[in-house]
């Protein structure tokens, strides 16, 4: 799936477009080695994706992780076509949160395009969260 899809629908003498933006994507650790990174046949770390990425490390029944997510959702469709927001369960992927020494969450692990991770615990507030995103993934992506 990509960031964005049309689909188009045909009613008799009109064309209507509807838009399709998309939101945080749920990745499995399968997921996470074809799309950012394959930790079991790599060695030094080297982004996969397209754009700089955040990623969620979550759990359902995590009462922060429930705050910051509407606040991931927003972020996703503002910064559509310039970052993707994963969202993954700590709770279903436990060895790779262990490989990233996930022990507490929200913890957001912020991937620019080159250069070092960015990994924050807490849920932040949506202003830190773009100041980080603005500063730290796109700037960074701007000055490359």
């Amino acid at each position: 799936m990509t960031n964005f899809e049309t689909q188009s629908f045909i009613y008799p003498g009109t064309l209507f477009a509807a838009s399709f933006i998309m939101t945080t994507i749920q990745i499995s650790a399968a997921d996470f080695k074809e799309k950012i990174f394959d930790y079991e046949t790599e060695q030094e770390w080297k982004y996969k994706g397209q754009y700089p990425a955040i990623i969620d490390f979550y759990a359902d029944w995590c009462g922060p992780c429930k705050a910051v997510a509407p606040v991931l959702e927003e972020l996703a469709t503002e910064y559509d076509g310039k970052l993707v927001i994963y969202k993954l369960d700590t709770e279903q992927e436990r060895e790779l949160s262990a490989m990233f020494g996930i022990q507490s969450i929200p913890t957001l692990l912020f991937i620019p395009m080159d250069g070092p991770l960015l990994i924050q615990k807490g849920a932040l507030p949506k202003h830190i969260l773009k100041q980080v995103i603005d500063e730290r993934l796109l700037r960074a992506e701007e000055a490359s």
